[in-house]
């Protein structure tokens, strides 16, 4: 028996042969949970298992990633994420489906507002009497549009989110007393925003209860 297999118990124990992991192999500990997960050489064993090294880097990384994926805030931000999602698309089709409709009835407007384009270059089955009745069939025609109906249609779903959201923030403000909505005026030295409620400048640190002025005699 030579003294490497006489010094290694580990290598004469279950009758398994053990490999070497090979020179610049990162070998990991058992414990997922270590500060260090990585072996020094001093701990490496020559006579490591190639399987089980890596079985031991595979557990270290899937309990990485479920550390990542369940913790709180990124839960909290899939969630929030899911809910913005399904209540803009809730605005936009109370917007486009609810109330542009009946906006096209009392405006002279003939169609829906996102059916509203003018044609730059006509396509070579463009009528002129007639023209084209709608979006879709100019450009299968091959004409060159401009569709501000979709613009001002975009713009209003934007206005009506913006507005949603702000009555949103406001209710919740008034029952919960959390200051979401936080507003805002210059200060009169630097310039910079800062809350209204201040009574010192976070930039240039001046007060604002008049203090400056009575300290410069003014």
């Amino acid at each position: 028996m030579s003294a490497s297999s006489s010094s290694n118990p580990a290598a004469s124990g279950g009758g398994n042969k053990n490999v070497n992991a090979g020179p610049g192999f990162m070998l990991f500990r058992d414990d997922p949970n270590a500060s260090n997960p990585f072996l020094s050489e001093e701990e490496v064993h020559e006579d490591e298992n190639v399987f089980e090294v890596g079985e031991r880097a595979v557990l270290h990384i899937w309990s990485g990633f479920l550390d990542f994926a369940l913790q709180g805030n990124i839960l909290e931000i899939a969630f929030g994420l899911i809910i913005a999602s399904s209540f803009t698309g809730i605005v936009n089709s109370f917007v486009s489906d609810i109330l542009l409709p009946p906006l096209s009835v009392l405006l002279p407007l003939n169609k829906n507002l996102d059916e509203k384009f003018a044609v730059l270059k006509p396509g070579p089955h463009y009528v002129k009497e007639h023209g084209y009745n709608t979006l879709q069939f100019a450009q299968d025609d091959g004409a060159v549009v401009m569709a501000y109906g979709i613009f001002l249609n975009r713009v209003i779903n934007f206005l009506g989110v913006g507005i949603s959201l702000y009555a949103l923030a406001s209710t919740y403000q008034y029952f919960s007393h959390d200051p979401i909505i936080k507003h805002t005026i210059k200060c009169k030295y630097c310039r910079k925003l800062i809350s209204d409620k201040a009574l010192r400048c976070v930039n240039c640190t001046s007060w604002l209860d008049g203090r400056e002025e009575r300290q410069s005699g003014l």
